[in-house]
């Protein structure tokens, strides 16, 4: 991962967990468990930087929420 990519997910990781109210290292764990911070962040780096920070935590969000709604919840 490159220090732009780090720097991007510490960022999206940061803001979408103060927009929801929880820790980071919650949210990067919850993110982690579903290979969301590779799948999401890193692997759609390209697109998703060129983002608004609000387009970004909308789609971490919607992502986490779709994954865990799949998976049973927060396990």
């Amino acid at each position: 991962m490159s220090i732009p990519q780090t720097q991007f997910v510490t960022l999206a990781v940061g803001a979408t967990a103060q927009h929801m109210g929880i820790t980071s290292t919650e949210l990067y764990n919850r993110l982690k468990r579903h290979g969301l911070v590779r799948r999401l962040l890193i692997d759609c780096y390209d697109t998703l930087h060129a983002e608004s920070i609000d387009g970004v935590v909308w789609n971490v969000q919607e992502a986490l929420k779709n994954w865990e709604k799949k998976e049973g919840g927060k396990q």
